[in-house]
């Protein structure tokens, strides 16, 4: 198996992104395939100390960077380090791509060089969300912002796929994002896309707000781009709070100190559960083949984390799972016409 990676995508690069193709080149077993300026890589590497002999390189100039126009990558910037890994994956040169630039720029790669699986109306971002019952998975978090209620039923069936594939969990519970638990809630998008969720073959169990997502309401979670980024920046702004509330509660006099000892693994394995960086990146769902977003501000944990996840997306045959997934929805809805 081989993942291609953007050498030069994210804020961190290319040091990270050498230091955690490493780690799971030995860790994981899989054959990597850096992209990006080869003289540069090199050069990274040489003066950080990183052994790079077993890792593949592809040549690449130029990064597809977060300012530019998204669209540009298709012309413009077509031989950057984003672009190159993207038709390397068209031409199954490798069996997954992940990389850490320009979120705009990756979905409109993915669309149009690596291409949708057939039917398919968007692609979308899926964030893994910690909650108290586990993870829930959150979709689409920012790549569609306006969505008619048949990407809605579609988005469904893929987060299905990928949790009942990546996750292991039968039978996925999805629901979708609204401002009351009836079904007669929201506005037609979300009225519509109740009916559609309902009629597909996933297991829908109906509309959570937001306060009841964090608290493990479903393992999928549904919401048109705009709605699911704003849940999403919500929910890393009150891990953040958190953390800090934790920090300061715990850095007092030596009662606090003291206790800040006696729950140091408790303390630990929450902010585990928060760390981003423990589930690696978000996976363009649709695409042909799987295609991960890392953070922007990934580390070398990260991308090790994130090539580990594209590694089981390869393995469970997510892309298969939806393309099934996606065959009965439409065989659901001849039936129902």
């Amino acid at each position: 198996m081989r993942i291609i990676v953007d050498g030069f995508g994210g804020d961190n690069a290319p040091l990270e992104v050498l230091k955690g193709c490493v780690q799971a080149k030995g860790g994981l077993g899989v054959d990597i395939t850096v992209v990006g300026d080869v003289e540069k890589i090199r050069s990274c590497a040489a003066e950080n100390g990183i052994d790079i002999s077993g890792l593949d390189l592809k040549n690449a100039d130029g990064v597809m960077e977060v300012c530019y126009e998204p669209n540009k990558i298709l012309k413009e910037y077509s031989e950057t380090s984003m672009a190159v890994g993207l038709k390397m994956l068209a031409n199954s040169e490798g069996d997954a791509f992940l990389s850490a630039g320009s979120t705009g720029a990756l979905v409109v790669g993915a669309t149009f060089i690596v291409k949708r699986i057939k039917g398919i109306k968007r692609l979308a971002l899926a964030t893994v969300l910690p909650t108290l019952k586990g993870n829930t998975l959150l979709l689409d978090c920012g790549a569609n912002a306006d969505c008619r209620p048949e990407m809605l039923a579609q988005f469904g069936v893929m987060g299905s796929a990928y949790m009942s594939r990546f996750m292991s969990i039968d039978k996925p519970k999805v629901a979708l994002a609204n401002i009351g638990a009836e079904p007669s809630k929201g506005r037609d998008l979300e009225l519509e896309s109740y009916k559609l969720l309902s009629e597909a073959p996933i297991n829908f169990v109906g509309n959570t707000e937001g306060r009841d997502i964090p608290l493990g309401a479903a393992d999928v979670v549904v919401a048109d781009g705009f709605t699911g980024n704003l849940i999403l920046k919500t929910v890393e702004g009150m891990g953040k709070f958190f953390s800090q509330s934790l920090k300061d509660m715990f850095s007092g006099g030596i009662d606090s100190k003291l206790g800040a000892l006696l729950l140091l693994k408790k303390i630990n394995g929450f902010k585990k559960k928060m760390d981003y960086t423990e589930h690696g990146g978000a996976p363009l769902l649709g695409a042909q083949k799987p295609v991960i977003k890392a953070h922007g501000s990934s580390n070398a944990k990260a991308f090790y984390n994130a090539v580990r996840q594209a590694k089981i997306c390869v393995e469970s045959d997510l892309v298969g799972g939806i393309t099934s997934g996606l065959e009965k929805l439409k065989a659901q809805e001849e039936e129902n016409v």
